[in-house]
């Protein structure tokens, strides 16, 4: 079996390979939406066809909707190729339960997938008619973190980001300068509503989208390429909404296991292909069964019904609590944690992991212990229960190929918001008090460690991307296992820096503990499951 649309018209071999088919009419739902697209996604990767995706097909197949998704990339062009060319934008999302059950589904609501590309002028006009077209309702959003950012680590703007500031809506070549330029093509088409959704897994991630996007409208203003209406129109939400979002679902790479299975049930398509800019990308995607889509309802011009499968549409509060709760307590910072310390004990696997009595206790600790005396509770979602959940089910769960690699991925940008925020909880506490965290002080001292990159045998790792990790890397240059002493001072130094810990951790008097511990971390060889011994029992 070959995952296009000739193929899928003959159902009777995928259901006798148990793979679930769309239902609903494609090639009509595709017409429907080409005059009247009513949701655009940005960024086509795992999460999304896993999630979002499959979301708007279970919508469609209950013909609550006769609009599919418009998906669109302005990063890596090779996926939208792969998509478009070899697959007729259809995606296999295999659902690995931790009961061991397996649930195949053709996924089939992407109608169409476009590069945000100039130099493709078919794709980008169709863009600019999708944006002027008064029936698109949101415009979502998964394109990372660092996705959204428009300056370098010492804060000055990247020279892509400065010409497009210059050159204007017109000629916008950035990311995010050709998104605000498509939105200036909406403001020209009769200020028409539209929501822009980020789905990231980041903290107040609509404002970040809402600054990203006003920072090229105030520019271009100053600059005097638009209007001081445009910059009113992206400031009116009645107009441009942002709404907050919390998405919570755990998409691993394509996994070999996966694809073997998938081999002995027909299905040709398993091999994953790596794009010259380095993203993993396949005809089929792995997933975890668990899934939570929280929503700020704030959508100027409608929304789909994606309350009816599932999706938490409330108020901007009651977001910002799950958000928290899960970013900053229940499942980030504990997934950052075994990340950091499985690529230094040699972990090629998160369910390994929590097999480990050590690494479960520590995982245990930051979330029950340290993060949970200080969470709000949502009221949509138990705390307690989704950390039950997470380190007794989704995290041990042996069926999802998840890998502490992955998961280490751009740590820089993750521990402000996963440990940082927890930490001034506590400085804003008249209850609890700072100095008695351990578990926290030893992961941030662990990412110093693991900057090293040498496991705990001594055993060389290739550390994963990281936009910062040149720079931070240079600080432990010097340093070597079996150092009996450090140059504390240098290391101090980029312990105070806020952009990377959320706090100023030599201000805040937690820097001596995150040194000591790394001190014995770097001791000798198998030092560092020595000190997690210590901290956990």
């Amino acid at each position: 079996m070959l995952l296009n649309q000739q193929e899928l018209e003959n159902k009777e071999q995928w259901t006798e390979a148990g793979i679930r088919v769309p239902t609903f009419d494609r090639a009509a739902v595709k017409r429907q939406t080409e005059t009247a697209p009513t949701w655009l996604h940005l960024g086509p990767g795992n999460i999304f066809r896993a999630f979002p995706a499959m979301l708007m097909q279970k919508l469609l197949d209950l013909k609550q909707v006769d609009t599919g998704i418009v998906v669109a990339e302005g990063y890596d062009y090779e996926i939208v190729d792969i998509m478009k060319q070899q697959n007729d934008n259809l995606s296999l999302l295999v659902t690995l339960k931790t009961d061991g059950n397996i649930e195949k589904s053709v996924v089939g609501s992407i109608m169409e997938s476009l590069k945000i590309d100039r130099e493709s002028k078919e794709d980008y006009q169709r863009l600019v008619a999708i944006f002027e077209n008064r029936t698109l309702q949101m415009v979502s959003f998964t394109i990372t973190e660092k996705g959204y950012s428009l300056t370098d680590s010492r804060g000055n703007y990247g020279q892509q980001i400065v010409e497009d500031f210059t050159n204007g809506p017109e000629v916008a070549e950035s990311y995010i300068g050709k998104v605000a330029a498509l939105l200036h093509c909406r403001f020209l088409a009769g200020q028409l509503p539209l929501a822009f959704v980020s789905m990231d897994n980041m903290s107040h991630n609509g404002d970040i989208l809402k600054s990203a996007i006003h920072t090229f409208a105030s520019n271009w203003q100053e600059n005097g390429l638009v209007t001081p209406e445009f910059v009113a129109y992206v400031n009116d939400p009645e107009k441009v909404s942002f709404p907050w979002s919390m998405i919570d679902k755990i998409t691993p790479r394509p996994d070999e296991t996966v694809a073997q299975m998938l081999r002995k049930d027909g299905f040709e398509e398993v091999d994953y292909k790596i794009t010259q800019k380095n993203t993993y990308t396949a005809a089929f995607v792995n997933a975890e069964e668990t899934e939570y889509l929280v929503i700020e309802d704030a959508f100027p011009n409608g929304r789909p019904p994606l309350d009816k499968v599932g999706v938490i549409f409330t108020d901007r509060h009651t977001v910002n609590q799950v958000e928290t709760m899960k970013v900053t307590t229940c499942l980030n910072p504990i997934h950052t944690a075994l990340a950091i310390f499985g690529c230094l004990l040699g972990y090629e696997r998160i369910s390994d992991e929590m097999k480990n009595p050590l690494l479960k206790k520590l995982a245990e600790k930051v979330g029950y212990q340290e993060g949970l005396p200080v969470v709000v509770d949502p009221g949509i979602i138990n705390p307690k229960e989704f950390i039950d959940e997470v380190v007794g089910v989704r995290l041990p769960n042996p069926f999802i190929p998840d890998t502490p690699q992955r998961i280490a991925t751009d740590t820089s940008q993750k521990l402000a918001i996963r440990f940082g925020k927890t930490i001034e909880s506590y400085l804003n506490s008249d209850t609890y008090d700072v100095a008695s965290l351990e578990a926290i002080p030893f992961v941030l001292a662990g990412w110093l460690r693991y900057l090293l990159g040498v496991d705990d045998t001594g055993k060389v790792f290739e550390k994963s991307s990281d936009p910062r990790m040149t720079e931070v890397s240079a600080f432990v240059k010097d340093i070597k296992i079996g150092d009996t002493t450090i140059d504390r001072l240098n290391l101090g130094a980029l312990l105070k820096d806020k952009t990377i810990f959320g706090v100023d951790l030599v201000a805040v008097n937690m820097a001596d503990k995150v040194l000591d511990l790394f001190e014995e971390m770097i001791a000798s060889e198998g030092a560092v499951e020595k000190t997690l011994r210590k901290i956990v029992e």
